[in-house]
């Protein structure tokens, strides 16, 4: 990929993105919302939790859009038997006595890992460790894990009977929340008819790994000014009750406000969304049009909250008005 400036480059990525979400709409109805937060956190080096109820076509989502990028994709069902092994990979002995490395699904560059709280927090942090630190150890070594790498998680909000809830501290490694809403009466009316009928789609591949990878770098060389980085950096400080810089409502209704990841998310994620966009730097609305996704997993309500039924998109409303 040969570029004349800085500029042009994002010029070329903002059109990739309208190219991918054409590609993606042809098999994914509606839902553009959570499609525009997946491909932003993609581009950002992140990673992203999808929490819907059974059936909104989330496995089809992260499927399509590995077809799109042309990228290695890997499903792995989380169950309660499922052993850090099985996800990593384990050694076995072979034909000359030797003990030999079997790569497990985690050895790709989508894993879409479907319901995620389902398995024990033994599983859980193996897969988060990769999350992490972009690399697993097995038997005393360390292997490295293809680039690029994400994560898609899958939670069900509605059946909690034999899960394992994640952690705040585990939920803090992704960078976006994303709620999946059922769709509209015409979406629904046009997924009926595209999934009833033998239409077939040739999804094209828009993007490559490299060029994915060439796009990260892009993104981290956008230019953000001293206002955007003080508004994002106040903005998840005024989650923090009982501190210098807690808006009143978190003193109110939170018991734990966002660390110092959300800040980096928030001005991360704020170039990429300026960048898709077409735009060469961000400004606070930049901020604010993902801080709802970044921050709804990272503010713990307290008790007060709860009982009289405060919902975290309201405490974020207030933080961003």
């Amino acid at each position: 990929m040969q570029y004349k400036s800085d500029v042009e480059a994002l010029d070329a990525l903002a059109a990739k993105y309208h190219d991918l979400r054409e590609e993606i709409a042809q098999v994914i109805v509606g839902q553009d919302e959570v499609v525009k937060n997946v491909l932003i956190s993609i581009f950002s080096r992140g990673h992203c939790l999808l929490v819907g109820v059974p059936g909104l076509a989330k496995t089809l989502l992260v499927n399509t859009i590995a077809r799109v990028l042309g990228l290695k994709y890997s499903r792995i069902q989380f169950t309660p038997d499922l052993m850090p092994s099985d996800i990593i990979g384990t050694e076995i002995l072979d034909e000359t006595r030797n003990f030999r490395f079997i790569k497990g699904p985690l050895f790709a560059n989508i894993i879409l890992a479907d319901e995620i709280n389902r398995t024990p927090p033994k599983t859980q942090s193996a897969l988060l460790e990769a999350m992490q630190e972009r690399s697993v150890t097995a038997a005393g070594t360390t292997y490295r894990l293809d680039n690029p790498f994400f994560v898609l998680a899958t939670q069900n909000p509605i059946e909690q009977e034999g899960t394992y809830p994640l952690p705040e501290a585990q939920l803090d490694r992704f960078m976006f929340n994303v709620l999946l809403d059922y769709p509209s009466f015409q979406e629904e009316l046009m997924v009926v008819k595209n999934t009833t009928s033998d239409r077939n789609v040739d999804l094209r591949i828009v993007l490559s790994a490299e060029e994915i990878l060439f796009f990260q770098d892009l993104i981290r060389k956008v230019p953000v000014t001293e206002n955007v980085m003080e508004y994002a950096v106040n903005l998840a400080s005024r989650t923090r009750p009982n501190t210098a810089g807690a808006h009143s409502i978190a003193n109110e209704y939170i018991s734990w406000g966002a660390g110092p990841r959300a800040s980096q998310y928030l001005i991360i994620g704020a170039k990429a969304h300026a960048a898709i966009h077409g735009k060469y730097a961000p400004d606070i609305e930049d901020v604010n049009a993902i801080a709802y996704s970044i921050l709804r997993h990272r503010i713990v309500r307290n008790y007060k909250a709860e009982a009289e039924g405060v919902t975290v998109e309201s405490i974020v409303d207030k933080l961003v008005e």
